[in-house]
């Protein structure tokens, strides 16, 4: 769950250095880096935090932030409720619904192998597309706000200033949850899990509430991601794949189960994609980035 101080720094000090580059060469493609990936860092966050804590590499990740937005949309349309207002009930009925996802299949393979984790959450993520599908169809669906598509204008430059919402709500959660885990005793029980889950067990704490909370407070982060991100995005079945293939891209890069490491790795993924983005004619390989990075992470972890 923890990167070294010295690798901290070390990854700090290129971050800015990257920073620094990209200002200077397009501030326009450095506003946008850091906003895209302070978004892919929150979404990326609760993979790494079932992973770090439950040795689970969750294949559904994509669909639960789907649900996400379907629910905001459900509050949005019936209800009136405005998608930033609905951050508190989505997320606490995806909490809701974690927790019955963990209590019904999750829990069944808990050290069962890798193998029999990945069909079983690869399973529940096609139940889910199907039964979004079947329920909404497969025709997308927006919400549309008036404050989402105002503009600022830094330095020269406009720009959306909606999307300044992702990087407070980025440092936010990763701020909370750090306090969470070393000021709390449930956050010090779940980090202790995390680290030895035998000994955890053998001191008195119930690993297996642990892992229930740990998946529901997971569920419950999708979301609140989602309910951010409705104004801004096209909902439909699918909407979450390409999110999740990037959260695990994040994930590789920061190391497998590492929360210190995911801001870190959003940040400089979403900086890499906006510096490709910039330069002419080459916009189209932008997706490639985060594969391309995830294919050498691996092959230099078998080194």
């Amino acid at each position: 769950m923890k990167i070294s101080p010295q690798r901290s720094k070390l990854y700090l000090l290129l971050l800015l250095i990257g920073i620094v580059i990209l200002g200077f060469w397009s501030p326009r493609a450095l506003i946008f880096g850091l906003q895209r990936g302070s978004l892919y860092a929150l979404i990326a966050l609760p993979l790494a935090l079932v992973l770090g804590i439950m040795d689970i590499l969750n294949l559904s990740h994509g669909e639960l932030l789907t649900v996400g937005l379907y629910l905001g949309y459900v509050l949005a349309i019936n209800l009136g409720l405005d998608p930033l207002s609905s951050i508190i009930p989505v997320f606490v009925a995806l909490a809701i619904f974690g927790g019955v996802i963990y209590m019904i299949a999750i829990k069944r393979v808990l050290g069962g192998g890798h193998l029999n984790q990945l069909l079983l959450t690869f399973g529940i993520s096609i139940v889910l597309i199907e039964s979004v599908n079947i329920i909404w169809t497969s025709r997308p669906r927006n919400i549309h706000v008036d404050y989402a598509g105002q503009s600022v204008e830094i330095m020269g430059i406009t720009t959306g200033s909606y999307e300044f919402l992702y990087i407070f709500a980025a440092v936010a959660v990763f701020l909370l949850l750090r306090l969470f885990l070393k000021k709390t005793k449930l956050g010090q029980a779940v980090f202790a899990v995390g680290q030895n889950p035998k000994g955890a067990k053998i001191v008195g704490i119930n690993v297996d509430f642990v892992y229930l909370f740990v998946f529901a407070l997971a569920s419950g982060l999708m979301g609140l991601t989602a309910s951010i991100m409705l104004p801004r995005v096209s909902i439909f079945p699918e909407t979450g794949n390409p999110f999740a293939l990037i959260s695990f891209s994040l994930v590789a890069m920061a190391g497998m189960g590492s929360i210190n490491g995911i801001l870190f790795a959003g940040i400089s993924l979403g900086l890499a994609e906006a510096a490709v983005n910039s330069i002419p004619g080459y916009g189209g390989w932008s997706d490639i980035v985060f594969f391309g990075v995830l294919i050498i992470v691996i092959m230099a972890k078998n080194l």
